[in-house]
């Protein structure tokens, strides 16, 4: 009985998996939810001198300090301005908690594992392949689905990890 609650409870079930879903560049993004903690508006950025190009500054999300990426600059797409459709995802790779700047989210979707294919040879060229987990199909939309373990390197985890705290003010 209790694994029956369990599958029907599609957040454990083996057959679906949840994303939340954001726009890049013209493109549909998504990720697995159980990386993403929360979705918020952009505050203020606070820039980090000599940073690395995709790192857009830090944030004080209620005490804590957060790296912010451009997931826009740091897949190899042109960075787009700040508006009010733009996001903070809040997500967790590796024990680190980080933002990811992106243009908008769309929505949260249970997609079928049946309906992930491989990633096709043209999005390799334009995307490091090994950023990517597949292509997720969903009525007539296809979403390039990311692998957040890989969009950030180890050295750039630990470089993160040193910018970030764990209960600071500024």
């Amino acid at each position: 009985m209790f694994e029956e609650t369990l599958k029907e409870n599609s957040r454990f079930s083996q057959e679906n998996l949840h994303l939340v879903t954001f726009e890049l560049s013209g493109e549909e993004f998504g990720v697995d939810i159980m990386q993403v903690s929360e979705v918020i508006p952009v505050p203020r950025i606070t820039r980090i001198p000599q940073a690395p190009e995709c790192i857009k500054g830090l944030i004080n999300l209620r005490g804590k300090i957060l790296v912010v990426i451009d997931l826009n600059k740091r897949l190899g797409f042109s960075s787009k301005e700040t508006d009010s459709l733009s996001r903070i995802i809040i997500v967790e790779i590796r024990d680190i908690v980080i933002g990811m700047l992106v243009n908008s989210v769309k929505e949260v979707i249970k997609l079928p594992l049946s309906s992930i294919e491989p990633t096709p040879e043209m999005i390799k060229s334009k995307i490091n392949a090994e950023y990517l987990n597949g292509v997720g199909k969903t009525g007539n939309r296809l979403l390039i689905l990311l692998n957040l373990a890989r969009v950030l390197g180890e050295e750039e985890i630990e470089e993160f990890n040193g910018l970030s705290s764990r209960e600071e003010n500024i």
